[in-house]
């Protein structure tokens, strides 16, 4: 799905969205269930890009969606995978995930990737803002590219509607909430969850992040 002329999320990636966008370096944001290593980089040779010429990978969190293809998207293509400090230990193994999700990952086992950068607060990462917003795990980020919001897994889109994700996969509500409280000043085109489709800025949205 082309979201703007250099902006996309790829069709493969389901459950768990990878969005990718081109540029002098092109990145790719999180890297979806593991299996999908092979579409991934099928995809993204069909978008005319050498996949030589990705040169970093950002993880939005330390879910398995999101990291399950880090390791072999690195081993192919020599990026740099980064991802807050707070989340990195469960990335590669350190810490274990809590209830629900250490099951989960017992079930859908994937290699374990080498984090080689972490995010400061709130720093710039080339033109891309990385912006912490804690809650769903302690080290969950979000990411704003030329006012497109690349959000996560603060909540879910549905197709009329915008709910949060269940408080079962949640680290901290609380923490959650005041994430998306401060998401109500940021000016955005675009919406682009982990889970859902990518919508446009408009009443829905307007509805549901002024809740908080």
């Amino acid at each position: 799905m082309k979201i703007t002329d250099n902006v996309y999320m790829l069709d493969c990636s389901k459950i768990g969205h990878v969005y990718l966008i081109k540029g002098d370096e092109t990145l790719i944001i999180d890297t979806g269930l593991p299996g999908l290593t092979k579409k991934i980089i099928k995809e993204i040779n069909m978008l005319g890009i050498d996949s030589k010429n990705i040169k970093n990978i950002l993880i939005t969190h330390h879910d398995i969606d999101h990291i399950g293809n880090a390791k072999k998207l690195q081993d192919i293509t020599g990026a740099k995978l980064w991802a807050s400090k707070e989340d990195a230990p469960y990335i590669v193994g350190d810490s274990n995930r809590k209830g629900i999700k250490r099951v989960v990952k017992l079930i859908l086992r994937n290699d374990i990737p080498v984090v080689n950068e972490t995010y400061s607060s709130n720093r710039d990462f080339k033109e891309i803002d990385v912006i912490r917003a804690p809650g769903h795990t302690p080290g969950h980020v979000v990411f704003l590219y030329n006012k497109i919001l690349f959000s996560g897994d603060l909540f879910r889109i549905k197709k009329d509607s915008i709910e949060l994700v269940s408080p079962h996969m949640t680290w901290n509500m609380e923490e959650l909430k005041k994430s998306l409280k401060m998401l109500k000043n940021i000016n955005v085109d675009w919406i682009c969850p982990s889970h859902g489709y990518p919508i446009k800025s408009n009443k829905l949205w307007q509805e549901f992040i002024n809740k908080y």
